[in-house]
């Protein structure tokens, strides 16, 4: 039997276990290029990205910039479920109306119109711009320190 045929029985694509070059690959088996292991990946082409001054400045900036838009998210999400009649008995309109309640607690009843939806309107609306306010200000404030 000849050393192709031998191979063949083996192999039914006729490879000889020689897959050349190609990355993960070396002599017909998986294991990288010669020198690394899995462990031991090869050097990135980038070079490590040097800290800047005001890295931290710059997170901790973009976490209160973050919860300001949240909060007035959430008021803005349950002025809007208000108005369009959403069903209150909806267990995802009871938690968006419970976290607005709480967020816009200290605003309750400053406007006391007639009207239902405009009292809601500026009752939930009014906390909204304060959050937004207060969280883009503030963190405006924090990256120039």
């Amino acid at each position: 039997m000849s050393a192709q045929s031998a191979q063949s029985a083996h192999d039914p694509y006729g490879n000889d276990g020689n897959y050349g070059n190609y990355p993960g690959h070396q002599g017909g088996h998986p294991g990288g290029q010669a020198g690394y292991a899995p462990s031991n990946p090869p050097p990135s082409s980038v070079p490590p990205r040097p800290r800047r001054e005001g890295e931290s400045r710059d997170r901790t900036a973009l976490v209160i910039h973050t919860i300001g838009d949240i909060a007035a998210g959430f008021l803005g999400l349950w002025i809007l479920l208000y108005l369009l009649d959403a069903n209150q008995s909806n267990g995802f309109v009871e938690f968006v109306r419970g976290v607005a309640d709480w967020l816009a607690g200290w605003s309750q009843d400053i406007f006391t119109m007639d009207t239902e939806g405009l009292r809601v309107l500026l009752n939930y609306g009014l906390p909204a711009l304060v959050y937004l306010g207060v969280g883009h200000g503030v963190a405006a404030w924090v990256r120039r320190l």
